[in-house]
């Protein structure tokens, strides 16, 4: 499978992007995004994978994917931090755990949507059949 290559959305926000692809029982499911060490440089890495913008995280040791846009207000969650296991969202603060996704107490909003992600052949992985699945 090919790597994604890096675009530019804006001068200041490049991410990364792939053609659409075409999930068959014949085909892997898993895509191969980045370079782990891009990830190591910075904790916050944009995709886009089947028309969804996604985010790859690093805390610590773990990589995580999960969806851009904050699923309370829609804020941009790349604009956010992680720290202690949590994914903190720029607008309101809310934070979202990276394990299951459950919202921090006392906020209206339903569970931020997590993707399987794996690292092989030094490389970071993203399971596009779940992605392809939570879209349709």
């Amino acid at each position: 499978m090919a790597e994604l290559k890096p675009t530019a959305r804006t001068a200041s926000d490049a991410y990364l992007s792939a053609p659409p692809l075409v999930m068959t029982p014949e085909h892997d499911k898993w895509v191969a995004i980045c370079p782990l060490d891009r990830l190591a440089r910075q904790p916050i890495l944009c995709f886009r994978l089947e028309k969804v913008d996604l985010l790859l995280l690093r805390d610590g040791d773990r990589i995580f994917a999960c969806e851009r846009a904050c699923p309370h207000e829609q804020a941009d969650l790349s604009l956010g931090r992680i720290k202690d296991g949590r994914l903190f969202c720029p607008r309101h603060f809310a934070s979202f755990d990276l394990d299951d996704g459950e919202v921090s107490a006392g906020w209206p909003s339903r569970r931020l949507r997590r993707y399987p992600a794996k690292t092989g052949n030094g490389r970071i992985w993203i399971d596009a059949a779940a992605v392809h699945r939570a879209t349709d």
